[in-house]
């Protein structure tokens, strides 16, 4: 089965990850015929060198599209998309590293199990390594994990409470993102919207349990996640979600006070909550 890959890329982006990225996809054991990576408004030099690099390599794969302002990933992803010539499409952050096999694995569940939408596990991990071995090579690296429910059923149920799906992991269908009308403006939530509203329009959904990607992560990550305009971000989006009855009432009132506890916290207890209590722990 072929697939597209889909990528966006905006100027604050560190080069070497980007490379350590994208050759993180170019070594799958199931390679795509289809790389559309999104220039999320002007770049910089070295950025542009990286991509200039890979086109010129491989000058049928990558498909670059360049917008001429910022537009922000919900933006640059529905753009991307549109370009994107499989039915298949697996997501890709621009500083994250897959595992080989992380493709293979998805679309066999997409063939075996007629799913439309198949994410997966994500480990996350500090500091500058730029390969899955350099990563492993490094076991102190590792962070947490994040380990999502497997079935529909239980996808179903921890989505009213938090998003269902490691937004690096994913892989879905085309036709399906386009038919929920694609990303939306709810900043922070764009991807768990999505889920929502695929979920909500009988998308069959499955998590791989096995570690997919290797997210680079820090504390700077949790630091996004605190403060008063995060919360209203949080309020908003949740409001959104009882709106259009995919959340009751009182699981309003229980998801708003949790998260804006959490938001209103300080960084340090914030990430201690996350890392402890939020993820998993140790080597899986």
């Amino acid at each position: 089965m072929d697939y597209s890959v889909l990528m966006s890329v905006y100027h604050k982006e560190n080069p070497e990850f980007l490379s350590a990225s994208i050759d993180s996809i170019l070594n799958q054991t199931v390679k795509t015929n289809d790389f559309v990576i999104v220039c999320d408004g002007p770049l910089n030099e070295d950025l542009y060198r990286v991509i200039d690099d890979c086109c010129h390599r491989y000058p049928v794969l990558f498909h670059i599209i360049r917008l001429d302002k910022n537009m922000g990933l919900a933006g640059a992803l529905n753009a991307g998309i549109k370009y994107c010539k499989n039915e298949v499409v697996a997501r890709m952050d621009s500083d994250d590293i897959a595992l080989p096999d992380r493709m293979e694995k998805q679309l066999s569940i997409i063939e075996n199990k007629n799913v439309d939408i198949v994410g997966g596990t994500i480990k996350e991990f500090k500091g500058n390594a730029c390969s899955v071995k350099e990563v492993e090579e490094h076991p102190e690296l590792f962070g947490s994990i994040r380990q999502l429910p497997e079935n529909q059923e239980d996808i179903l149920r921890f989505a009213k409470k938090r998003s269902p799906f490691n937004h690096p992991t994913i892989m879905y269908k085309k036709s399906f993102v386009d038919k929920c009308g694609g990303y939306q403006d709810y900043s922070f939530f764009e991807d768990y919207n999505l889920w929502v509203a695929m979920l909500m329009n009988g998308a069959k959904a499955f998590n791989i349990q096995d570690v997919l990607v290797y997210m680079r992560a820090g504390d700077e990550m949790y630091k996004r996640r605190g403060g008063l305009s995060y919360v209203k971000k949080i309020v908003r989006f949740k409001t959104h979600l009882k709106k259009i009855g995919f959340i009751s009432m009182g699981q309003y009132i229980v998801g708003v006070g949790g998260h804006i506890a959490v938001g209103i916290m300080p960084n340090g207890l914030r990430t201690f909550v996350y890392k402890k209590l939020l993820r998993k722990n140790g080597d899986k």
